[in-house]
């Protein structure tokens, strides 16, 4: 199976070789501008890569309790991809241009409809380009609906686990999950929060700021920092232990990403995050360190 990051020079190799059955996807986005990912996607993306939208096809309809960014339709979302001509056999590779926050989301969700073949552009497009490595403009053709040329994705048994509010609301009062916040520390503290209505964190939670996954120049941290600076989060906790959350539960799928590269598998995600949490004023609320 495929490690979890690929460099670009590794996927240009894949590219040159003429290695079947790899699909690329660009994942860019801007939360302030949901437009941007796809503008930036037009004026230059990896040859033959799609871009997939993080509103409209890495996420599911909003019903205002269930967060900015809830999961997808399983079935939906594999459909989507199969008309992208994704297989069974198909080795997807992620990127973006914003240090794999948002390709890390495709990642976790492969692996959520059970698709292990799936790994993330370490340093995403700006690692490409500073490889030298070609960029085209405009759209890769999506293979034609009426020609049968879509793929034969299937949805498996799921390769990550999600937990859900009330796990979460049950372990405040049993403490058995630790729960990592993959924000930034003034909006984990409950400062300076512009996104959501109400600022704080889950008592209980700890925090993981998504960017401290990376070295300056946008790649992810050795395998063995990772693995010492979570072992630090987790105080003693197994992977399999923690929970991860965000905002919407999108980076947090970036310290899922990291904590694969680390070695520590078996960690959840809280797909809903603090944007859900925070929508029940029954739920309660910290803030602070």
């Amino acid at each position: 199976m495929p490690t979890p990051l690929i460099s670009a020079l590794e996927l240009d190799q894949l590219r040159s070789r003429g290695t079947p059955d790899v699909v690329t996807f660009d994942c860019s986005f801007d939360l302030a501008d949901p437009a941007a990912g796809r503008e930036a996607y037009h004026q230059g993306h990896l040859p033959g890569a799609y871009y997939l939208h993080l509103d409209n096809e890495l996420s599911g309809p909003k019903t205002g309790v269930n967060g900015r960014h809830p999961l997808p339709d399983p079935e939906l979302f594999a459909a989507r991809l199969r008309a992208l001509g994704v297989n069974n056999g198909s080795l997807v590779v992620a990127y973006d241009a914003q240090g794999g926050m948002y390709a890390a989301r495709l990642w976790w969700l492969m692996r959520w409809i059970g698709h292990a073949a799936v790994t993330v552009l370490d340093g995403g497009k700006n690692a490409w380009v500073a490889a030298g490595l070609p960029l085209e403009r405009g759209a890769t053709p999506e293979p034609d609906p009426d020609a049968d040329t879509g793929g034969d994705l299937s949805r498996k048994a799921a390769l990550a686990h999600t937990v859900d509010a009330e796990a979460l609301v049950a372990n405040i009062a049993a403490p058995s999950m630790l729960v990592v916040d993959a924000r930034a520390a003034d909006r984990f503290r409950g400062e300076n929060e512009t996104i959501d209505p109400v600022g704080g964190h889950i008592p209980g939670a700890v925090n993981r700021f998504f960017k401290d996954n990376l070295t300056p120049d946008g790649r992810f941290k050795p395998a063995e920092t990772l693995r010492s600076e979570f072992g630090q989060v987790f105080a003693g906790k197994a992977a399999a232990e923690t929970v991860m959350q965000c905002g919407s539960g999108v980076t947090a799928c970036h310290n899922l990403l990291a904590l694969e590269v680390a070695g520590l598998s078996g960690a959840a995600l809280y797909p809903g995050s603090w944007s859900e949490w925070c929508a029940d004023p029954k739920r309660p609320v910290a803030t602070g360190n």
